[in-house]
Order: C-alpha cells, then sequence, then structure tokens
C-alpha cells in the first residue's frame, strides 16, 4: 500500500504545481494613452460580461498630517455626481457650492479661535456646541441652509441608478493605504456607458455636499473605530508600529483632521493624484481589445494629462530602537498579536515569507497544531504576511483558552517560528505550503471580477507583471529561503506586540 501511495503522492504534487503556471497564462494587454493613462486589457468570452475597473494610486501613504482621511474622503467624493449626474440644476449647484465655501472661512476662522481656548485650557471638547461663538453659531445655521438646499437640486445616487438601470452589478470603490480602486461589473454591450460615465467623474467632477459628507466619514469613523470593542487598541498599535512611514495613521482619518478638511486641500489632491499618469484603467471580459481601446480613447483621451507627476513617498521607516508592547484592555476576547517587521510586497523576500506563513498558519500549520491541537492552551492561532507598496508586516496571532493569559501565548508562537530558524522546514511542508498558495492563486483568477481585482491590487504596489510573475517565485522558494527569511525577520529590535486583556466586568 504505501508503495502505490508513494507514486499518487509524487502525480499529485506534480499536478498542483503546474496549477499555477496554468493559472499565469493570462494574457494582458497594456496601451498606454497619449495623456497618461495605462489601461489592461484582458479578453475572455466564457460569459457575455465585463468587469471594469480603475485605480488611483493614491491612498492614505498619499497624504500627510493635517489631511489625513483625504484619500479615504474622495472614495466618498466620486460618487456625488458631476456636472450632468447628480443635479437637476448645475448652475445653481455651483453657486451653492462657492457659497458654502465662503460661509466655511468663517467657520475655520472662528474653530482657530476655540482650538487657541483649547490649549490654554479654557474649554475642553471643540464639538461641544456649548463653547461655539455667536458668530460661529451663525455660521453654521447659514450653511446648513445652504446645504438643504442643495439637497433640493441633488438627484440621489443617479449613477447607481444608471448603471442599474443597464445591468451593472457590484458598484463599489474602497481605499487602502496604498491606492483606491473604484468597479462595477456590466454587461458586455455597456462598455460605452461605463467609459462615458467614468470619465466623466474624472473629467468633470463636483463635490458636492463636501462639508456634509466629511460628518458621514466622522460618523463611518465612529462606527469602525470607536464603537468597536478593539477598534481604538488596533489603531493605536498600528500608529506604534510606524515611526516615520505614512502608515502609522489610519486610512480613514484622524477626527480633527477628517472634520478640518477644506474644499481647495481636496482640490489639490484631486489634481495631483487623479490625473492620468496615476491612473490604471482595468477591463476583463468579454470584448475584443481593438474595439475596446478606441471605445477608453474616444472618452478617457478627452483629459487632459497633467506634466507633473504626483511627489514621490521617499520616506524610509527607520530601524526601531527596541521592542514595543502596547497592552490593552477592553470587552473582547483576550488576544496576543505578533508584529515583525518586513518586506514591500515585491520584495525578493516576499515569497518565501508567503511560504513561511503558509507553514506556520492554517489548519495543519504548525501554530494551530501546536497551540490549539497538541496543547490545547489556545482556541485560535495563525500568521500572515502583509506586504504593501513601502513595507511589510509578518503576523503572529493567538486567542487563549479560558484561564490562560494572552502573554502566555507569545512564547509559545515564538518557539515555533525558533523551531524553523534552527531546524528548518521538511520538504513536505514546503510542497503543501506551494500547493494551497498555488490553489488559492488559481482562485483569484478564476472569475472576471477576481481576476480585475488583482491586477488592481498588483498595480498599486507594483505592476501587474509581479502578479503574473507571483507563481513562479512561489515554486522557486527552497527549504533554505524559507530557514533564512525566519531568522532575517524576526529580530526583537523590529518586533510590535499587542496583548489585549478582556475588561472585567464590574
Amino acid at each position: 500500500m504505501g508503495r502505490t501511495c508513494q507514486p499518487a503522492r509524487a502525480v499529485l504534487a506534480f499536478l498542483c504545481a503546474l496549477a499555477p503556471l496554468a493559472g499565469q497564462e493570462v494574457k494582458v494587454l497594456e496601451r498606454t494613452l497619449p495623456n497618461g493613462f495605462k489601461v489592461l486589457l484582458v479578453e475572455r468570452h466564457d460569459e457575455p460580461s465585463i468587469a471594469c475597473g480603475w485605480v488611483a494610486r493614491a491612498g492614505s501613504a498619499n497624504e500627510r498630517p493635517g489631511i489625513t482621511g483625504v484619500a479615504h474622503l474622495f472614495e466618498h467624493m466620486m460618487f456625488k455626481g458631476t456636472r450632468t449626474i447628480g443635479t437637476r440644476d448645475a448652475v445653481r449647484d455651483g453657486e451653492l457650492n462657492r457659497k458654502q465655501d465662503e460661509v466655511m472661512k468663517t467657520v475655520r476662522g472662528e474653530q482657530a479661535l476655540l482650538r487657541e481656548r483649547l490649549r490654554r485650557g479654557e474649554i475642553q471638547d471643540l464639538r461641544d456646541p456649548a463653547v461655539r461663538t455667536p458668530r460661529l453659531q451663525a455660521a453654521l445655521a447659514e450653511l446648513d441652509t445652504l446645504v438643504k438646499a442643495q439637497r433640493e437640486l441633488i438627484v440621489k445616487d443617479e449613477l447607481m441608478k444608471l448603471y442599474g438601470q443597464a445591468g451593472g452589478t457590484g458598484l463599489n470603490a474602497n481605499t487602502t493605504m496604498d491606492r483606491t480602486f473604484f468597479h462595477i461589473d456590466l454587461p458586455a454591450n455597456k462598455l460605452e456607458l461605463w467609459a462615458w460615465l467614468e470619465s466623466d467623474r474624472l473629467l468633470n467632477p463636483v463635490f458636492r455636499e463636501f462639508y456634509s459628507e466629511r460628518d458621514v466619514v466622522l460618523e463611518e469613523r465612529r462606527l469602525r473605530v470607536e464603537a468597536t470593542p478593539t477598534g481604538k487598541a488596533l489603531e493605536t498599535f498600528q500608529a506604534m508600529q510606524w515611526q516615520a512611514s505614512p502608515y502609522s495613521w489610519p486610512v480613514i482619518g484622524w477626527p480633527s483632521d477628517i472634520s478640518s478638511l477644506t474644499r481647495d486641500q481636496a482640490d489639490a489632491f484631486f489634481s495631483t493624484y487623479y490625473a492620468p499618469g496615476n491612473i490604471t484603467l482595468i477591463l476583463v471580459g468579454d470584448f475584443r481589445a481593438d474595439e475596446a481601446m478606441a471605445t477608453v480613447t474616444r472618452y478617457f483621451g478627452r483629459i487632459p494629462g497633467n506634466p507633473v507627476p504626483p511627489p514621490p513617498v521617499t520616506v524610509l521607516e527607520p530601524p526601531q530602537g527596541g521592542e514595543q508592547r502596547l497592552v490593552a484592555t477592553v470587552e473582547s476576547m483576550p488576544f496576543v498579536l505578533i508584529a515583525q517587521k518586513a518586506v514591500p510586497a515585491v520584495h525578493r523576500d516576499a515569497a518565501a515569507l508567503d511560504i513561511l506563513s503558509g507553514i506556520l498558519n492554517g489548519d495543519s500549520g504548525r501554530l494551530k497544531r501546536a497551540l490549539v491541537q497538541d496543547r490545547s492552551v489556545a482556541v485560535l492561532a495563525g500568521s500572515g504576511f502583509d506586504g504593501m507598496k513601502f513595507g511589510g508586516v509578518f503576523r503572529l496571532y493567538a486567542a487563549p483558552v479560558p484561564g490562560k493569559a494572552p502573554e502566555e501565548m507569545e512564547g509559545l508562537l515564538l518557539e515555533q517560528v525558533r523551531a524553523i530558524q534552527e531546524q528548518g522546514v521538511t520538504d513536505h511542508e514546503l510542497q503543501k505550503a506551494k500547493n494551497q498558495i498555488a490553489a488559492s492563486m488559481y482562485r483569484r483568477m478564476d472569475s472576471n471580477a477576481d481576476l480585475r481585482d488583482q491586477l488592481a491590487e498588483a498595480e498599486s504596489a507594483g505592476t501587474y507583471r509581479d502578479f503574473l510573475e507571483e507563481p513562479g517565485l512561489l515554486q522557486a522558494v527552497t527549504r533554505e529561503d524559507v530557514q533564512r527569511v525566519a531568522r532575517a525577520y524576526f529580530a526583537l529590535e523590529g518586533r510590535n506586540t499587542l496583548v489585549v486583556r478582556r475588561k472585567e466586568a464590574k
């Protein structure tokens, strides 16, 4: 029986190794418009639809203190319409925007006075209505009147309705540290509609409801961060990890920055980062490339290029002076999270770190086997490598069983890494991790939408070619590579540890 199983295993391993090779046979046609737009086209004629999207290399890493959250705010503002979409009277709408900007000058002046009073200890909370000056109160009342007048003109969600009437699904956008991505799936015969609507969003945007939308984002922040048991702890932990990198602030931004953003600052961010040379258009689905390019050129070619490229992110994260720890007590399941500074997604060690995580993580990974199944000290344990554009983090985490402290998990997690540092990994572990990652990558290329999303992610951290080369890089990782990165990226000086203890009921 044993002799018959060995060839079967070898065949299975061989077939699994072939899977990523088949998956990477993605024929991406790359073109660049004269104004700078990069266009990626992947023809797939399995179904009569097209996954459409565009990614702006504009994330929170492109912000600076004082305007944190502006990239995410633009994710919202780009759905507010254009001169022809989203309003019943574009002239009156523009007039109301200008009046709101004038009133906001008074608001900002009065808020500056309040910040000075706060600095001197004369008031406790800028947001307290009781501390407002009469001039500020009057300006806010006037702003409210203008906002209400503008809302009378708004055709709410007109972009979504137009796409919906055309059979579009999945209209959405999201923002990360490195990019903002807008996408939708459409019937194959609606490509021209997409090209018109999306180019109009870039050519003629109107940031209506700008000031009230800041309040929407603040409420989103309250729900996602401040009202969750671990939201503040995780946000503080992120800020602690990164000293110089713009990854230190949250994508959604700091509350004081969000509430202070001006339309002028937003306009400057848009003209810098939403210019053609900073955007990649992506189409995956049922079209002919030459016809699609003609449509894309006709509409997106109207947008003037910006001869000045966005300023590069030049800051480099300095070495930590030592291990950093944060201990939080919240109403949550206790857990420990160890974050080791690592490398960007396109770094040559990224593939080996992915394999290392594959060996440690998962139901049959070393961490779960050791902490959950063998020793029964944790209810969950795992790991993950997150490579971004300008840096990366390798994470280990575990949640203890009742009666155990989260601190007790730290040594047990690191013990598994130390074993790999000293003894390496087996051929079986290496091949299994490769097969699992290859299967995951294949699934990520299965649907048109998934492939579009993967190309967008690759374009935000590097280029789509990095994504196509990833299977080969993973297959080339050796046992020695895994042991080497385990030794290289787990130094105490690069370690940040979050310990979350359960808050006892009073």
